[in-house]
């Protein structure tokens, strides 16, 4: 018993039973299929069961001549390069069909299950955002970094996630889903392994393009892998749920940072050449969703519609009957047979894909520079200046900070066991006076004279000293390194951090309620709504001129524009066809990193001199986005192309 869906049962969501005579002839006796179900000692065939299944041309040829009138001469003259038309109606009734199977096979614990492990890859993605600005100040401290290497060091992840999008995007339509997200996470996991014990500034700096290239390839993947296992009715509420893991990846690095980097205690050196310090053990510990996502994934199957779409028939029916067994085992049926046998497969055939734009990355880029610039501003406003003080015979034992003394004199004066943080000493003369386990950071002497002066183990290096006189003075075993020091800095690493977590938790409700509603209005409205009311809450940022201020603003604009995100996810997948899916989706998020690239070379050099030019820009992207949103076609309703 065969089911073959005629066009007209077809569009009916049911199918027509025909029914041939079958001889089944065995020349090796005993002899058994491996890739044959259902069969019992007697070879009694019944419903349902594999059994090496004939493709969809075969079935057409058997209702057209009977059953040996096979066509076979004509297919083996027919053209190799089949035409457009012919494919486009292959696909669309594969369209068809994949719907109709997908219905039958129902949603559940398959359904599930791969909704867990598919939201691991996206929360290490989420991860993979935060990581580099939450051990950029430890890092610069630890390799004596310098504006122009942080300011890099910060773009690179984002240049090799760009990459990354574009290559296993592409790769994804190739080689499958499931291979090519696997080979993505395991380059990601190496590479940040890696990362967290290299020592110099270029191996970091390249353990995390790479880091980066590899995490590419997740959000691409992820949702066109998710898409393919969901009906119409529910495609677009899942996906947006499945959106809450970037979240869940943001809040878990910034919970990670704020436990594991403030403690300098955690860590480990061997001689001066090798130091290990906290920063480093959160690197490490924010690989554990990508190799998490890596075991889960290799439970789970390739998918159908990639095996259907590149002509593996049989493998591409295997795994959909495994989603429906899994799911009636789980709903209580374990006696409901999967009753499809035939299933279209398109004739192969190279295409080019265009695709579209979407850029709006820059503006969250934006606000933690502005927060950091608030804050900034807010410390030198409590700066103490001193001037022409004269100091003799004094011993400092205690933190200085924040200071500036200018003209200063400085006679027989000892520096003992202290830390100096921000401290600038300006045209100031140092006369026998000895510096011994000096700790400092942001603190510079400029135009300063030190005469028959000593240094004994400090970080005062030959940097810090800008434009000085030493005459007769002497540097005795000095620090290596950037040394770190958490000790006066706890209360402000908690204050990034749960600045941070503030933000992403707040595009929660934007999530929920785009999961919601997603289906009921439809994907233009969702996005085109979203990209309106964020363009208008740019405009608010005018206001933000508080530390407060503006993290309530970054929370009332992620909260909404995240609903736009999500919109986008599910167009982009509904829109290009199977065999493209991935490819396309791949080369709008490299984009969408282009743009981040972009976001942090120019934004940053706009702050603390004017917030017009960023914000109009933002609200210019935005606007333009969602005039081009109603432009596009809607979605809703539609089976997967």
């Amino acid at each position: 018993v065969w089911p073959f869906y005629s066009d007209h049962s077809r569009q009916k969501g049911s199918f027509t039973c025909f029914l041939f005579e079958t001889i089944i002839t065995n020349d090796d006796e005993g002899g058994h299929s491996d890739s044959t179900e259902g069969h019992d000692e007697d070879d009694e065939i019944y419903e349902g069961e594999y059994q090496g299944i004939p493709r969809a041309d075969s079935g057409k040829g058997s209702l057209a001549g009977g059953p040996g009138s096979v066509g076979a001469g004509a297919q083996q003259f027919r053209d190799i390069g089949v035409s457009e038309a012919e494919r486009r109606k292959d696909q669309e009734e594969l369209a068809q069909q994949y719907e109709t199977i997908l219905q039958e096979c129902g949603h559940g614990k398959f359904q599930w299950s791969l909704y867990f492990v598919l939201g691991l890859a996206l929360m290490a993605d989420g991860v993979e955002i935060f990581v580099v600005g939450f051990v950029l100040p430890s890092a610069e401290k630890d390799m004596c970094l310098s504006e122009p290497n942080k300011s890099m060091l910060g773009l690179i992840v984002y240049f090799g996630m760009m990459v990354g999008a574009f290559l296993w995007g592409a790769l994804a339509d190739r080689i499958g889903r499931r291979q090519s997200l696997l080979i993505s996470l395991s380059i990601n996991s190496i590479f940040s392994f890696f990362s967290s014990f290299v020592q110099g500034y270029s191996t970091f700096l390249f353990c995390r393009l790479l880091s980066g290239v590899g995490i590419g390839g997740s959000i691409p993947i992820v949702f066109s892998y998710y898409s393919e296992f969901l009906s119409q009715e529910k495609r677009g509420e899942h996906l947006s749920w499945l959106c809450m893991f970037w979240m869940i990846g943001g809040i878990y690095a910034s919970a990670m940072a704020w436990a594991i980097i403030p403690h300098y205690g955690w860590s480990f050196q061997m001689g001066s050449a090798y130091q290990f310090h906290s920063w480093r053990v959160f690197v490490l510990v924010c690989a554990f969703p990508s190799v998490a996502a890596i075991a889960a994934l290799n439970a789970m199957p390739e998918s159908p519609r990639f095996y259907l779409e590149n002509g593996k028939h049989d493998e591409g029916w295997m795994v959909l009957k495994q989603v429906h067994d899994t799911n009636m085992r789980a709903k209580g049926y374990p006696e409901r047979v999967f009753s499809v046998t035939t299933i279209k497969t398109v004739k192969q055939m190279d295409e080019l894909v265009d695709v579209g734009t979407d850029t709006y990355y820059g503006l969250t880029v934006w606000f933690p520079d502005m927060i950091k610039y608030i804050q900034k501003q807010e410390y030198e406003s409590r700066t103490k200046t001193f001037t022409k003080e004269r100091v003799e015979h004094v011993t400092f034992n205690f933190t200085l900070e924040n200071q500036v003394h200018r003209q200063g004199y400085y006679f027989n004066d000892k520096f003992l066991n202290l830390k100096m943080k921000s401290m600038v000493f300006e045209d100031s003369v140092f006369e026998e006076c000895y510096f011994e386990d000096i700790t400092s950071t942001h603190t510079f002497f400029r135009n300063c004279t030190f005469i028959a002066s000593l240094f004994y183990n400090t970080d005062l290096f030959k940097y810090r000293l800008v434009n000085c006189k030493l005459v007769n003075s002497t540097f005795l075993h000095n620090k290596e390194g950037c040394m770190l020091d958490f000790s006066d800095d706890f209360n402000n690493a908690y204050m990034i951090y749960f600045v941070n977590f503030l933000g992403t938790l707040a595009v929660l409700p934007g999530n929920i309620v785009s999961a919601l509603l997603m289906d009921k209005i439809g994907r233009l409205r969702m996005l085109a709504g979203s990209s309106v009311i964020s363009c208008v809450s740019c405009f608010f940022l005018m206001f933000g001129n508080t530390e407060s201020g503006m993290i309530a603003l970054l929370c009332l604009f992620g909260g909404i524009s995240i609903a736009s995100w999500n919109a986008l996810d599910v167009i982009t997948v509904e829109l290009y066809p199977s065999d493209k899916r991935t490819t396309a989706f791949g080369f709008l998020n490299a984009l969408c990193k282009l743009a981040a690239v972009l976001g942090i070379s120019i934004f940053q050099s706009f702050v603390g001199i004017t917030k017009a030019i960023p914000i109009l820009f933002a609200a210019g992207a935005l606007a333009a986005g969602s005039f081009l949103a109603t432009k596009l076609p809607e979605t809703r309703g539609q089976v997967l192309q």
